[in-house]
This record gives C-alpha cells, sequence and structure tokens, in this order.
C-alpha cells in the first residue's frame, strides 16, 4: 500500500509542484507534459539542424513560457517543462542548455549563456526513504541582465544571479550572487566587482 505522504492536503501532486511544495515526481499527471515538452525540444533541435528558423522559432514560442525578441538559443535543448522558463531578449544561449524548470527558470535581456550551462530547479530530500518514494521540490532561478555564464557553469536550486555579473567557466553557483561582480570556482565566490 502506497504511503500518503500528504494526509488532510487535497491538492494534487501538480499543485503541489506549483506551490514550490515538496510532490511526488513519479505521478503519472506529469508524464503527459513532459513527453510534450521532450518532443517540442526535440522538433526544435531537427529544425535547427535543417536550418529552417522560421519553424524553429515558432516550436521555441511553443516550448518556453516566454521568449523575447531576437533570441538566439542553439540546440539541442533539454528541459523538463519547457513552459515554465522566460527569456529576455537578445539573450543568447549556446548548444546543450540544461533547463531543469519544474519551479519557474526566469533569464533576462542581453544575457550570455555558455556551452553546457545547467540550471537545476529540482531538489529532493536528505531523508533516504522520501527519495526511494521519489518525493522532491523546486526553488526558483532567475539570472538578471546581461548576465554571462561561462560554459559549464551549473546554477543550484534557489539561486539569483544579479544583471551584469560574469559567472566562470566551470563554477558551481549554490547561492546567490550579487550585481556587477565577478565570482568563479565551486562553490562559486565573488572575486571582484566587474568594473575592477
Amino acid at each position: 500500500m502506497a504511503t500518503d505522504h500528504f494526509p488532510g492536503d487535497p491538492r494534487s501532486n501538480w499543485e503541489r509542484m506549483l506551490a514550490g511544495d515538496l510532490y511526488c515526481a513519479d505521478d503519472p499527471e506529469f508524464a503527459p507534459r513532459l513527453a510534450q515538452a521532450s518532443r517540442l525540444a526535440d522538433r526544435y533541435h531537427r529544425q535547427t539542424m535543417a536550418g529552417d528558423v522560421d519553424d524553429a522559432h515558432e516550436t521555441l514560442v511553443a516550448l518556453l513560457g516566454a521568449v523575447g525578441d531576437d533570441v538566439t538559443i542553439r540546440s539541442p535543448l533539454f528541459v523538463d517543462l519547457g513552459e515554465r522558463i522566460s527569456v529576455g531578449p537578445r539573450t543568447f544561449v549556446n548548444c546543450g542548455l540544461t533547463a531543469l524548470d519544474i519551479a519557474p527558470i526566469t533569464i533576462g535581456a542581453d544575457c550570455q549563456i555558455g556551452p553546457g550551462v545547467q540550471l537545476l530547479t529540482p531538489t529532493h530530500p536528505i531523508d533516504p526513504q522520501q527519495r526511494r518514494d521519489k518525493l522532491e521540490s523546486a526553488e526558483p532561478i532567475a539570472i538578471g541582465d546581461n548576465v554571462w555564464l561561462g560554459g559549464g557553469v551549473i546554477v543550484c536550486p534557489g539561486v539569483t544571479i544579479g544583471s551584469n555579473s560574469v559567472i566562470g567557466a566551470g563554477s558551481v553557483v549554490t547561492r546567490d550572487i550579487p550585481a556587477d561582480v565577478v565570482a568563479v570556482g565551486n562553490p562559486a565566490r565573488v572575486v571582484r566587482p566587474v568594473d575592477a
């Protein structure tokens, strides 16, 4: 018999997820949305590889929650839902972005995102039984305007990166980074202001 992890809570797991609360990730309710996002991401990849610029843009708009003007996202692109991602105008995203958008991911205007970047909103309980039972939650990621994320940067759940900041290649961002700084390392630490 399945464990009732949320006694007295009438919400669906989808409603719990949207609220940012712990939910059961293997609920069948999620499968159609995940599958649809995978299909759209695959179609986007095939269209960009074929040079079908207009069709690819239409697919990207269908996949993501919001796409600003003059956005470039090189394929492949990997998402959970897609619909919880917004990308500001004139942002450039290099190939291989993984943006797991169980919680919202907001990318500002004029950003530069290097290849192989990971934006990871899901988080899992420390308790081993809860992990076995497929419980998880998620925390939003917010990236300000004119941010540069170097290749291979990993941004962890709940992180905000302030406008104009630069995150060095390969860094792991585990906590908020203020605006107008350069941060590097694992975990990423501020090393200087951008104008120094």
